[in-house]
């Protein structure tokens, strides 16, 4: 019996890919484990592997082909000992996906005057985890309709045992439901209460549409730029952490002359090549990003996600760090920098802001971390607030350091102030834990030789 290769889902959360590359084409035959295609998220390009054995019978969604569903058919697979041809002839067409960008193309204009809107990319959902692609789609539907990301081998044994995978608690990477999981809710073990009916959600506002924007505005005095994958995961994250999330903001201004101090000596003393290229050439935000993390080591409450049932208390500092890339913006992280050298940290951060704007980056390098850096201080911001990354908790917002007049024992003097400002979920952190926080960094980065301690 032909296999379908269906588009797989590369994070719980994502509804369409590009097919940017096909690594086999009709006749190959494949293995278990083999890539056969890349697919390009709205940050990443990945490999996706076979998970079954057998031929490649028909491609039904051709390389560079945009914004296929997921669980759409893109090959069928003809098992060992089929006759290729005829599981290739039976092949059912994939249903239209898109070969091109949209063209901003305006419809014949209504009364105002104003062109209708641009066909656009439908809207892709941003990964915040990762999954081994497979020729079996990784998001199953549950019988209320729900989503859920488990493993091809927990679907078969769920549907075979009659048991619904909304149900089953995932002890898989990222809460993916496995085959062990399925094992312990046939015992009963392992399995969520059901669900209540819920009230019917009230109506929710939306904004003007694009046909009322563009009324306001004379026809060919605008470019209509359709919106990227990348641009419309951030629109809709973000949006959502600002309706979800009940954020505060905590501000202060932290002395940095004995950090520039240290860190112009440091990268004075830093060994050479024989090029005469330093080993290390250390930044500020290199500093800000070990003196958040050692912060957070201080301040353990402060280390923690929100769930719905529970709160996530994290042992180590694995910190995000704002990049800004042509498309939009990325955060890749700093794995237990509470531990590593800043060197090693402005080495990490270095390859991470690199391949981050070479897309290159695996979603295990931008997914997850507790908190987060965003430094605008290289465009001359003294101060600003940013918007929350859910799941994270909070995030730092980093403004430029500057001389300005301070008192001190009744005299004025100039000091090296860098403002910084603190956002915190507070469902997650009250404000007096989110003030520890805030305080347990500013003693740090005003003490640089507390991170070597």
């Amino acid at each position: 019996m032909p296999i379908n290769i269906l588009m797989p889902a590369l994070s719980p959360t994502m509804e369409k890919g590009n097919l940017s590359k096909w690594l086999k084409k009709e006749g190959d035959k494949v293995k278990s484990g083999d890539v056969i295609a890349e697919i390009e998220t709205d940050k990443a390009t990945m490999e996706v592997e076979a998970v079954d054995e057998g031929t490649i019978a028909k491609i039904l969604v051709p390389e560079g082909t945009q914004d296929v569903p997921v669980n759409n058919i893109i090959a069928v697979l003809a098992s060992d000992g089929e006759d290729v041809k005829a599981a290739g002839a039976g092949a059912e067409s994939a249903p239209a996906a898109k070969s091109e960008a949209p063209k901003s193309e305006p419809a014949p204009a209504p009364k105002a005057a104003a062109p209708a809107a641009a066909p656009g990319p439908a809207p892709v959902a941003a990964a915040p985890a990762p999954a081994k692609a497979a020729s079996q789609p990784a998001p199953a539907a549950a019988s209320n309709g729900a989503r859920v990301f488990s493993s091809p081998l927990a679907r078969r044994l769920a549907k075979d045992a009659g048991i619904d995978l909304s149900r089953v608690n995932g002890s898989g990477p990222y809460g993916r439901v496995v085959a062990r999981d399925i094992d312990q809710a046939k015992s009963g073990q392992g399995l969520k209460p059901a669900a209540a009916s819920a009230p019917a959600a009230a109506p929710v506002a939306v904004g003007p549409s694009d046909k009322q924007i563009r009324a306001l505005f004379k026809d060919g005095e605008y470019d209509v730029v359709p919106h990227d994958g990348i641009r419309k995961v951030i629109a809709q994250r973000l949006t959502a952490a600002d309706r979800d999330v009940p954020q505060y903001y905590l501000t202060a201004d932290c002395d940095i002359g004995k950090l520039v101090a240290a860190r112009e000596e440091i990268n004075a003393s830093a060994p050479k090549d024989k090029d005469g290229k330093p080993a290390y050439k250390l930044s500020v935000n290199d500093f800000v990003i070990k003196a958040l993390a050692l912060a957070l080591q201080r301040v353990p409450d402060a280390n923690v996600t929100w769930t719905e049932e529970a709160m996530l208390h994290h042992k180590v500092s694995d910190v995000s760090v704002a990049v800004s890339i042509p498309t939009g913006l990325i955060t890749p992280i700093i794995r237990n920098a509470h531990i590593k050298s800043v060197s090693q940290i402005s080495a990490d951060m270095k390859d991470l802001a690199a391949r981050a704007r070479a897309r290159k980056l695996k979603p295990e390098e931008y997914q997850g971390g507790s908190t987060a850096v965003s430094n605008l201080g290289m465009y001359g911001m003294k101060q600003f607030t940013a918007v929350i990354n859910p799941p994270q908790t909070s995030i730092l917002a980093v403004g430029m350091s500057e001389e300005r007049p301070v008192v001190r024992g009744g005299k004025i003097e100039i000091a090296n102030i860098m403002t910084v400002t603190l956002t915190c979920d507070h469902r997650a952190m009250d404000g007096a834990l989110g003030a520890q926080l805030l305080g347990a960094f500013k003693l740090m980065i005003e003490n640089p030789v507390m991170m070597v301690v």
